[in-house]
């Protein structure tokens, strides 16, 4: 996908059927992306679902209905918060870049937050007295330096990096509503950074998050930046989470050194033998990410193109068969469906999005897909 040349406000009707089709049962970003640049429009896409899921042997998906999209932009109105749509002016560019990207992206705040350079700061919840102490200068640092301070609004390093942050700018990642604050201690801190900075999900208004939602935020959170920054953070955590989905995104990774006997910093110190950043000041993180900010961006993911719908004629007898025979729990590349299959890539395109809105499908990062 890549970003129209002329971007512009959608229409509402357009806005109300983009809803829906991301609302819909079985679409997540990925199948949104591929639906749009199959049929051009989300109406288009909305009314082949039925048949799409049918063929890949599924029951009929759920889909919003009109008056449903409107109910939620209306309580979203209520609450404050504005949808932007993947392609409008508004929405962020690095964010655009990553093939997950969401198609409508809901704001509550300052909007002109999203055009500023960003810098993830990531950390342990259950931080150290000093980590807390680093995070919150660091990022008042890099404020001072022009950047905006991205996190998730968590306990510990992500607290006091918003805090460090609030009086140049400071974006929350939300992996709930952009209007159900968590923690709920949180919410003074919540309403404060919202006069320089945002509050940003892609989850409905008033949806409350469970576990496995706070790792899907954190790729929004390394998406939205140039870099990661993870201050604390145990072996097995969020943050390093959030460190490969920047790797993955083509990020800079960042981490700061901490005590071998520490296991709070067990994360960080791996990091860098990984090949991170080494950071004990600001410096250190605007040192390598000012040549990047003189860099022109090679936009990836994005506003689809418009293209004309693809023939509905369908894989051939046996097609289905045989590229579904290909598929498994291990994780392959399209791109070598596409090659063992002998199939045209049009026609291995539909026969997934045909698995996917059947609930069959597993699409993950980098081309990988796997049955479920």
């Amino acid at each position: 996908m890549s970003i129209s040349e002329s971007k512009g406000v959608l229409g509402e009707d357009e806005r109300l059927d983009r809803l829906r089709l991301i609302r819909s049962e079985h679409v997540g970003p990925r199948t949104f992306h591929a639906l749009l640049r199959r049929y051009g429009t989300a109406r288009a896409a909305l009314a082949a679902l039925p048949e799409l899921a049918r063929r890949g042997g599924g029951a009929m998906p759920r889909i919003p209905s009109r008056a449903d999209a409107e109910r939620e932009m209306e309580a979203a109105r209520a609450a404050g918060v504005s949808f932007i749509a993947l392609g409008e002016p508004d929405y962020p560019l690095r964010l655009s870049m990553i093939d997950d990207a969401p198609p409508l992206l809901a704001l509550r705040g300052a909007r002109e937050i999203l055009a500023v350079p960003m810098v993830a700061v990531v950390g342990a919840r259950n931080a150290s007295a000093a980590g807390l102490k680093f995070a919150e200068r660091l990022a008042r640092e890099l404020g001072e330096a022009g950047f905006a301070i991205v996190s998730g609004l968590a306990r510990g390093v992500d607290g006091a990096a918003h805090r460090g942050s609030l009086a140049t700018g400071t974006l929350a990642v939300l992996a709930g509503g952009a209007d159900h604050i968590y923690p709920p201690e949180h919410a003074r801190l919540a309403e404060e950074l919202l006069a320089q900075g945002a509050i940003v999900s892609e989850m409905p208004v008033g949806y409350v998050p469970r576990a496995h939602d706070f790792p899907r935020r954190n790729r929004l959170i390394s998406g939205l930046a140039l870099g990661v920054v993870v201050v604390e953070a145990a072996r097995r955590s969020g943050s390093l989470i959030t460190a490969r989905l920047a790797l993955e995104q083509g990020r800079e990774v960042f981490a700061v050194p901490g005590s071998p006997l520490d296991p709070r910093a067990e994360g960080g110190n791996s990091l860098l033998k990984q090949g991170a950043t080494l950071v004990t000041e600001a410096a250190d993180v605007i040192a390598v990410l000012q040549p990047i900010l003189g860099r022109p961006l090679e936009l990836g993911a994005g506003e689809p193109e418009r293209t004309a719908p693809a023939p509905e004629s369908g894989p051939a007898a046996g097609e289905r068969s045989r590229i579904t025979a290909l598929l498994g729990p291990t994780p392959v590349l399209v791109d070598d469906l596409v090659r063992l299959s002998g199939s045209p890539p049009g026609i291995v395109q539909t026969v997934l999005l045909e698995l996917d809105l059947a609930g069959r499908l597993e699409r993950h990062g980098g081309g990988l897909v796997s049955l479920k």
